[in-house]
């Protein structure tokens, strides 16, 4: 005992609860990220796969295994009737409307994607979306108390 004699020692709980507000951008953050690796691919002309991780069980032999499987991500650009490159930002499902009654950005041309999505990423970094993920988080947390 005379290790922890030494030290100062307190009774103390560790909180789990993180700011939703902070947990929301991050997961605008993640989908940005995929959105970036995709349309980085698309430039080079390659296919993007994400992957995520599912443990597998099997009931009749009471084992379960880890396997990396395929996620499917879509793309959140698209051409415009002029032909012009135009985003979505979304959250989950749900676009966010970025100005009022504006919810794409007009990228251009197909060579500035990245660096629009990486503008928009770095404006979800410092906050500036978060009270339109709030709207998106609640619009969907209103659908599902039903």
């Amino acid at each position: 005992m005379s290790a922890l004699t030494g030290l100062k020692l307190v009774a103390a709980k560790p909180t789990n609860k993180a700011n939703p507000v902070i947990q929301r951008r991050h997961k605008v953050l993640g989908q940005l990220s995929e959105q970036i690796a995709l349309a980085e691919a698309s430039q080079r002309g390659e296919s993007y796969v994400s992957t995520r991780t599912v443990v597998v069980r099997d009931k009749a032999a009471g084992t379960s295994q880890v396997q990396t499987r395929a996620k499917r991500v879509k793309q959140w650009w698209f051409f415009s009737e002029t032909g012009r490159v135009c985003l979505h930002v979304r959250y989950g499902n749900r676009v966010l409307e970025l100005a009022k009654g504006k919810n794409s950005v007009e990228v251009g041309t197909a060579k500035e994607l990245v660096t629009v999505l990486e503008a928009v990423k770095a404006a979800v970094t410092a906050g500036e979306l978060d009270t339109q993920i709030e709207a998106a988080s609640a619009a969907v947390r209103a659908r599902f108390a039903k």
